[in-house]
């Protein structure tokens, strides 16, 4: 039995169709309409990134032949715009090098023309369920932080900064008042943010040692967590490096401050 959306509402799926075909792009609208999800269509490119750019998709299923500006481009585009936005790509002219794209932008799915309504709904869908066990887990990890925040006494359980290791400045941009909790970018104009214990002791510890990789466990000994499953520490860590950047970097999808080393750990790139 397949799985079926709820009726449309403010909770329903919302997708963009992009495809210049209208006897293939107004039947799936209508199709997917019918299953429960608020569903958009355009049939260019320049109208898609306008769409994308001014509102909120969870996924796009796009055309890679379309006039004026390629399915490639728009995917590419629409990928800087919503980072999160899901895409499924339908075209009846695949070739490697959009296929490669497609993987390298985590396309959920590739799928050729003609291609059954059914199946594609039933990609959406399996797409969909995936994205929400994903921010189930995320929220657990990040209630998971949390918890452990409130439960440590930051004068027992984090080290103490060394006074001969104090974190060096980022060529003046970014101060760290510890006993405030506290981080000052002396951006043009200065910002202040709030950091959790969690947030300014990994950032200590990896100020303290900038240019060498740390691994997730000398992250988490940190910090002072200690006693969890590897995928506990793994996720909790990633967490807290995540919601850093999203307050540190100017553009989070791309760090210059915490940066990572696939396999191996995070390390702070003072220049």
């Amino acid at each position: 039995m397949a799985a079926s959306f709820p009726a449309p509402t403010q909770s329903a799926p919302r997708l963009l169709v992009v495809d210049d075909d209208d006897n293939v792009r107004q039947p799936i609208a209508k199709f997917l309409q019918l299953k429960g999800c608020r569903v958009d269509q355009v049939s260019s490119g320049e109208e898609a990134l306008q769409r994308v750019a001014g509102e909120t998709y969870d996924l796009m299923i796009v055309d890679l032949v379309l006039p004026g500006m390629s399915g490639s481009e728009i995917m590419r585009r629409a990928r800087e715009l919503r980072h999160d936005l899901l895409i499924v790509v339908l075209t009846a002219h695949a070739s490697a090098e959009s296929a490669i794209l497609a993987v390298k932008l985590n396309a959920v799915d590739y799928l050729l023309k003609p291609c059954k309504s059914e199946d594609l709904y039933l990609v959406i869908a399996r797409a969909m369920e995936e994205r929400a066990q994903q921010l189930r887990r995320q929220h657990l990890v990040n209630m998971i932080g949390d918890v452990m925040d409130a439960l440590r006494d930051p004068s027992e359980s984090a080290p103490a900064p060394r006074a001969s290791a104090s974190p060096p400045p980022l060529e003046s941009m970014l101060e760290l008042v510890r006993d405030k909790r506290m981080a000052i970018l002396h951006t043009r104009p200065p910002h202040t943010v709030e950091l959790t214990e969690s947030e300014i002791s990994i950032l200590v510890a990896l100020m303290e040692q900038p240019n060498q990789v740390l691994s997730v466990n000398q992250l988490a000994r940190s910090v002072g967590y200690v006693g969890m499953d590897k995928w506990t520490v793994e996720n909790v860590i990633r967490s807290v490096v995540f919601r850093l950047r999203q307050k540190l970097e100017a553009g989070p999808d791309a760090p210059q401050l915490i940066r990572t080393v696939r396999g191996r750990g995070y390390f702070f790139s003072p220049a």
